[in-house]
């Protein structure tokens, strides 16, 4: 999630690798010709905001990137940026904290996606706000992207996290904006590449930690399928005042099971070390942050079960894979494969 990403400080992983890879490695040249609803984000240079950048673009929305001025001047910011000229985006200067700035740019558009992270989660009230005042938004897609904060049973700091953003869920809504707000639980390309073991940065080969007894299910998608399913959604009637939920079958394991499909790859079994409930609680109680952000959210996701607890039902929400089933979304085998 969003908010993970930047409690351990690596929103942003090496654009090189990200971004100038090429759009036929990410399978965006598979996506039709979209209509041309303008889109505007903002939070566009961040961790999955740049994903949700170049998918809109690939997919012919004219698309808007509101950019402060020090980003612009920000030389880590550089890569993302060029990257954006490049595919064709609408660089609009503009401050989530100037009014001004905010509703000129919402004004040239029909849909405003949100990827800010957890720390300006809040003051996205700031946007309902200039929205509000434009009167011409036709979507809103809030910063989310991860557990459906509606049904979620977990500690602080990562219910304070959820509880911030079901708040803008509620102003939202009681606004009478249009919305969509997308599910995607975890990302693969944060969790899958160290087996959801913290600090590590390479699956394990000889001992995995597990939270909980390993048995409640959770869900990884690539952050690349993830931004052209929310793409596709943004302007899709069957998505309106909706929630997207990213949760193909195939991407759906235990931790348990996580750990069996690796050692299947790799032909070695592991040693599991189990950490109860009241032993996770205890260390979450004693950790400081950024660990205590990803013990809350561990113990939300692989105890409490969170992120597969509920059914999706049509009143409420639709299935993304279900949905859009023309999109070669990437798999959890397909994905480990490349780190044996």
């Amino acid at each position: 999630m969003d908010c993970i990403r930047e409690a351990k400080e690596v929103d942003e992983s090496p654009i090189e690798g990200v971004l100038a890879v090429g759009t036929a490695v990410y399978g965006y040249r598979n996506l039709p010709m979209a209509a041309a609803t303008k889109i505007l984000f903002i939070g566009g240079t961040g961790y999955i905001g740049k994903f949700l950048v170049e998918a809109s673009a690939v997919a012919g929305h004219p698309t808007f990137a509101l950019v402060r001025h020090s980003t612009l001047s920000n030389p880590s910011k550089l890569p993302i940026i060029e990257r954006f000229k490049a595919l064709g985006v609408n660089l609009v200067p503009g401050d989530l904290f100037d009014h001004e700035s905010l509703v000129k740019a919402i004004k040239q558009v029909d849909v405003v996606v949100c990827t800010v992270g957890f720390k300006l989660l809040a003051d996205q009230d700031k946007i309902i706000s200039a929205m509000k005042e434009a009167g011409n938004v036709k979507r809103f897609v809030p910063s989310e992207f991860g557990n459906d904060v509606d049904r979620v049973n977990t500690v602080d700091p990562a219910k304070t996290v959820f509880a911030t953003k079901a708040k803008i869920r509620r102003a939202i809504e009681a606004e009478g904006i249009p919305y969509t707000y997308v599910c995607n639980f975890f990302f693969s390309g944060y969790f899958l590449p160290s087996l959801c073991q913290s600090g590590a940065t390479v699956p394990p080969r000889d001992k995995v930690v597990i939270l909980g007894d390993g048995d409640p299910k959770a869900v990884f998608n690539k952050e690349e399928d993830i931004a052209i399913y929310t793409i596709k959604a943004v302007d899709d009637p069957r998505t309106l005042n909706k929630t997207l939920y990213v949760k193909p079958e195939a991407n759906i394991y235990s931790f348990n099971e996580l750990v069996s499909l690796w050692e299947k790859k790799i032909g070695k079994s592991l040693e599991r070390v189990y950490v109860p409930e009241d032993q996770l609680l205890k260390l979450i109680q004693e950790s400081s942050y950024p660990e205590v952000v990803l013990l809350s959210i561990g113990h939300s996701c692989f105890v409490k079960g969170d992120q597969t607890r509920f059914d999706i039902e049509p009143s409420f929400g639709v299935e993304a894979s279900q949905l859009y089933p023309d999109v070669k979304f990437t798999t959890v085998d397909e994905f480990l494969q490349h780190f044996v």
